[in-house]
């Protein structure tokens, strides 16, 4: 009844004689009821309206109980004719007064001892600048992997809430894990962008899931899809940076091309960042700024410029040793007071990790160069985010700018092994310690646009001081407790400050909402919503709760079958089972029961230096009953301890029930997630083609690229069917003559020797990476045969797409040709003939027999 009521006001008042102002003003107060009922109200009754009301310069600000706003009622006059009748404009939609622009920085696989803030040894000035000006957090938490941090970070939800519970590429059909963040879980940037913010994300997209980055879409998992209205990035776990898969949006571009050597995307995001910020200044001064900020930096491939690693290299910052890193940064964080005083270091693991001592002279040199890379790569992204920071202060916006800048994402990562690697693509294909001999071939170019570089684990170890152990160790502060500086010149005057209260992820975009007086949308396009999970940190800005006690009281942690519940201070832990580079063989069948408890108090003791289980059982029990019903709480169960299987478990992406695919004109930029899979199973290739009189060369097909892939091309009219064995060989089948002007069928077959992914279903590794025979056919005769020893059992490379008629970004093989190599001749049709391995019943009886065995032995 009262709409009706409002509605009948509204008409009368239309009637009345006295002046169109007051009028309007009259109008204003029942539109003011009229939201109250609606949603379009605005957070306090004096920030309504600005201007006058129904004029085109008229703003408001929203209630944000439901997204987005709906329409106010009309508020003019319409009668016969326009002259007279009165116009009316609905408010444009402005946050409230003093609303803060947000710079939310986040850097990738970097650990706690990793910069300059926090005791590193690695220069980090302009993370060392926003600690003086503002805040110093240590108790900052991670999810400890990529994706699910990022979920977390983007939703203010738990990242098995979010659908992220591992990285993107592992997802699997449970809710907890589908890598899909459902509608009723709107982000920051869609909030914010609706409450009237200009949008916007820069960098490293991992919460696209895999099966969605192709050109067919859908897009509404993309950056511009979940609020963010500009992306400049690339879509994935991390990316070569000399020669990215980069997306405008979610159009790809290339603008490297022709700068080979003298372009990095740590540069051109941060020229990009900028570039936006000042367009939109330029455009509408009064219009506050989220700016997502998250470099791929310092995520493999660590690919920093020259310049960079000349400094580095000058300072011999790592010539005595990871060891004697270690305990030189643990030293200067003592001496900082980021850590208590009395804080106590680990023992170095020498069982997993071999001391520096005994190292031959050749490992050292190689180890150091890695390190030296990977420093260089810290230091330069650092640079780049200061000229983002600089560049609020150019245009007059940094005093109300909120600047959050989180250091890593995860832990140091350690998936380059004890060695390390010069191409992160062999270790998950399950080469994880290629030895230094072979690696020194990559020495004077390591971390240029020959390698896709990791360093050893033994600095990973060292740069997660005070901690121990690394990214994906969910149960350890190595893999989870980060560190965080923040500034706001208009609000924070503690400057300097440090805060222990323990802070997570998913508070970041409570806080943010709190101090830019936004609510939580309860309804957006409709549908209701998931309740933020998160707790606001805005208390802790004001120096008198600087000791105050932590508002987030209770944290379950979960990666890969490794888990943790924090609980007011305490902390039960799994004890770690599998290093991170142990990503093959069968998984821990029961990761909930079948684990050694570890038990800390982190109010007594800062880095899990005191096993306190024994001590005191009952709190064990206690705390591991918390965790369950914090699991079931937030879509953790199933828990599955298993790492490298999910990377091939079935997606529903568009190949998914296809054995056949068909093109008939050129294409690419078909990722790798979206397009037909060659490895574990027989396939066959065939090109339709036409030869023109002066013969052909180019590209039919490839996948993959430098670092781990394939290619069917002519090579100077010669066919070739390649294999590129993650750059350390490359298997090749050659026609022995340049196929003659005309019309041409061109083939290869390859006849797989395994029973294929399907036992990775049985916690069984012995279906993939088997041998199998490959024919290459011209006309339909064979004119090579070879037998492949082994295959890539799990991926290629993943920045690299599957691309028809020509290859961009890198090449499988540098030495036959240079992208695009595009096909001279004509492509009539190119088909793709999958043919899967299909377990029998006597193959699942002897994997279900084999699996229970394997049971039984834990």
């Amino acid at each position: 009844m009262a709409e009706f009521r409002i509605a009948a006001l509204i008409t009368r008042l239309r009637g009345l004689r006295f002046g169109w102002g007051r009028r309007m003003a009259a109008l204003g107060l029942v539109l003011l009821l009229v939201g109250w009922q609606s949603g379009w109200a605005p957070v306090a009754a004096q920030q309504l309206m600005r201007g006058v009301m129904g004029s085109p310069g008229a703003t408001a600000t929203i209630s944000g109980r439901q997204l987005p706003a709906p329409a106010p009622p009309f508020g003019g006059v319409i009668r016969d004719d326009a002259l007279s009748s009165k116009p009316w404009w609905a408010p444009r939609t402005v946050p409230p007064t003093q609303a803060p622009n947000v710079l939310l920085i986040m850097t990738d696989d970097a650990g706690f001892g990793v910069p300059s803030t926090f005791g590193g040894v690695i220069p980090t000035p302009t993370m060392d600048r926003i600690a003086r000006e503002g805040l110093r957090y240590n108790r900052m938490f991670s999810t400890a992997l990529c994706s699910p941090t990022r979920a977390a970070l983007i939703t203010g939800r738990n990242h098995h809430t979010a659908g992220f519970g591992v990285i993107a590429e592992q997802s699997t059909g449970f809710p907890g894990y589908n890598s899909i963040i459902e509608k009723d879980k709107a982000t920051i940037g869609r909030v914010l962008l609706e409450n009237g913010y200009a949008t916007s994300w820069f960098g490293k997209d991992h919460n696209t899931p895999a099966f969605q980055a192709s050109q067919a879409g859908p897009f509404d998992q993309w950056p511009t899809g979940m609020g963010f209205e500009y992306f400049y990035g690339f879509v994935g776990g991390d990316a070569n940076q000399w020669q990215p898969n980069l997306f405008r949006n979610t159009t790809q571009i290339y603008p490297f091309k022709g700068k080979e050597g003298n372009w990095n995307l740590i540069t051109a995001m941060a020229d990009e960042a900028i570039d936006w910020m000042t367009r939109i200044h330029q455009t509408d001064p009064s219009k506050p700024i989220f700016l997502h900020y998250v470099p791929g930096a310092s995520h493999a491939p660590h690919h920093p410029t020259k310049e960079w690693v000349d400094r580095i290299h000058a300072m011999h910052l790592f010539d005595d040793g990871y060891e004697k890193l270690r305990e030189r940064i643990f030293a200067n964080q003592k001496r900082l007071g980021v850590i208590p005083a009395d804080a106590k270091l680990t023992p170095w693991p020498s069982d997993i990790l071999t001391p520096w001592d005994q190292l031959s002279p050749e490992a050292k040199k190689l180890f150091i160069r890695q390190v030296e890379v990977f420093a260089a790569y810290v230091a330069y992204n650092d640079h780049e985010i200061g000229r983002v920071i600089q560049h609020f202060k150019d245009l007059g916006k940094l005093d109300n700018t909120l600047i959050l800048y989180i250091n890593g994402d995860n832990g140091t990562s350690a998936e380059g092994g004890p060695l390390g690697t010069p191409n992160e693509v062999a270790f998950f294909n399950g080469l994880n310690k290629l030895p230094v001999d072979v690696q020194m071939k990559w020495y004077d170019v390591w971390g240029t646009e020959q390698t896709y570089n990791h360093m050893s684990a033994g600095w990973s170890w060292a740069f997660d001081t005070p901690f121990d152990w690394f990214k994906q160790n969910a149960s350890r502060l190595g893999g989870i407790n980060q560190n965080m500086v923040v500034s706001w010149p208009a609000r924070i005057k503690d400057k300097g400050g440090l805060r222990e209260q323990f802070v997570h992820v998913i508070d970041v975009m409570p806080t943010i909402l709190e101090i830019a007086g936004i609510r939580a949308p309860e309804v957006v396009d409709g549908i209701p919503q998931a309740p933020i999970e998160g707790t606001s940190f805005a208390y802790t800005f004001d120096s008198k709760n600087a000791k105050a006690p932590s508002r987030h009281s209770t944290q379950y942690f979960e990666m890969m079958g490794q888990w943790a519940l924090y609980k007011d201070g305490w902390v039960l832990s799994t004890k770690v089972n599998r290093a991170p580079w142990e990503a093959f063989g069968p998984a821990n069948p029961d990761p909930l029961n079948n684990q050694v408890f570890q038990l800390y108090d982190l109010k007594q003791g800062f880095t899990q230096a005191e096993d306190l289980a024994a001590r005191y059982p009952q709190k064990v029990q206690e705390l591991k009953q918390a965790f369950i019903d914090e699991a079931r709480r937030h879509q953790v169960f199933p828990l599955d301890a298993s790492v490298a299987a999910r990377i091939v478990a079935p997606r529903p992406n568009i190949t998914a029930g296809r054995s056949e695919f068909v093109y008939t004109r050129p294409m690419t930029g078909l990722p790798q997630g979206d397009s037909p899979l060659l490895l574990n199973t027989s396939y066959t290739v065939t090109a339709d083609i036409d030869v023109p009189p002066n013969g052909a060369e180019g590209m039919l097909l490839t996948s993959g690229g430098r670092f781990g892939g394939y290619g069917f091309y002519l090579l100077k009219g010669k066919p070739v069917f390649l294999w590129n064995l993650v750059d350390l060989e490359r298997l090749r089948w050659e026609g022995p003559e340049a196929l003659s002007p005309g019309r041409h069928t061109v083939s290869f077959d390859f006849r797989y020797d395994g029973l294929g992914a399907g036992t990775l279903a049985f916690n069984n590794f012995s279906g993939v990476g088997r041998p199998g025979v490959g024919s290459l056919k011209v006309d339909g005769k064979v004119v090579a045969t070879k037998s492949m020893p082994k295959t890539l059992p799990m991926i290629l490379q993943w920045d690299e797409s599957f691309d028809i008629g020509s290859d961009t970004l890198t090449g499988v093989n540098d030495a036959d040709y240079r992208p695009p190599f595009a096909f001279t001749g004509q492509l009539n049709r190119l088909t793709v003939k999958l043919e899967r391995p299909q377990l029998s019943p006597e193959d699942i009886r002897k994997l279900e027999a084999a699996q229970r065995n394997n049971k039984m032995s834990e």
